[in-house]
């Protein structure tokens, strides 16, 4: 794990605490929750899949956020942060799956979020809140002033829903055009979306009302089997009153 400073303290906030990992066991916890979310629920082609955990070369670049239950001493969500510093010697994650040329200038200022996931016992809202109030705290005090990552949508259906999600999400949420990223591999929109209505997941769903915007057209991930939304956070924009009111009524 790399180098950095821990939360200010780790946070409680009813049965929940939120905080970076500080170990490798903490680490494997994370990488075990991925790989339930990843591999068993969405059938997510996982290379280190005989071990049970999610892994790739990226984790050990990144800082590790996890909530933990209290009560039951289990990780339920976890996300993993990418700094500036190690993207210069790595790359973005997102730009396996999208063209990031515009973003160019934000480079020295951009965390990338990712792995993000939550157990799906756990979906009800604080948890997501939580992570986020853990993000927002991290960015603060590494002064980065932007966050940038893929949410997923399940291709299970075939697409139609993600298509759906992002015509629905599009109208109001998009990133103004300077803040724009093409997929490499890009959803057939055109031919997928049959007009069903498509309510965005609650991971998308929270990102959304954080205040993140969508930076255009999902990419096709056929390992993960998803639709994958590249979304930008300012964190000028960020809703910090939506968090508030979701851990107290949540949590």
């Amino acid at each position: 794990m790399i180098e950095s400073a821990a939360l200010k303290s780790p946070g409680l906030h009813g049965r929940f605490k939120v905080y970076l990992a500080v170990d490798d066991v903490e680490i494997a916890e994370a990488q075990q929750l991925r790989y339930k979310v990843f591999a068993e629920e969405m059938g997510a082609r996982l290379p280190s899949a005989h071990q049970g955990l999610d892994i790739d070369h990226f984790d050990s670049l990144c800082d590790h956020l996890l909530v933990r239950d209290t009560m039951t001493g289990e990780v339920v969500g976890t996300y993993r942060i990418l700094p500036p510093g190690s993207a210069e010697k790595s790359g973005y994650y997102s730009e396996q799956e999208f063209d990031l040329t515009r973003f160019h200038f934000l480079r020295p200022r951009m965390a990338e979020l990712g792995r993000s996931c939550v157990h799906p016992d756990y979906r009800s809202g604080a948890v997501i809140a939580l992570l986020w109030m853990g993000l927002a705290d991290y960015m603060t005090r590494h002064g980065f002033d932007y966050v940038i990552g893929c949410a997923s949508i399940s291709m299970a259906d075939g697409g139609h829903l993600a298509a759906s999600v992002f015509r629905h999400i599009s109208r109001k949420h998009m990133s103004p055009v300077e803040w724009r990223a093409t997929p490499r591999n890009p959803l057939p929109l055109e031919s997928l979306d049959n007009g069903t209505p498509g309510l965005p997941p609650p991971l998308i769903k929270g990102y959304l009302r954080v205040g993140a915007m969508v930076c255009g057209e999902p990419a096709w991930d056929p390992d993960f089997n998803t639709a994958d939304l590249l979304l930008l956070l300012p964190m000028s924009q960020i809703n910090h009153s939506y968090m508030r009111h979701f851990i107290n009524k949540r949590a």
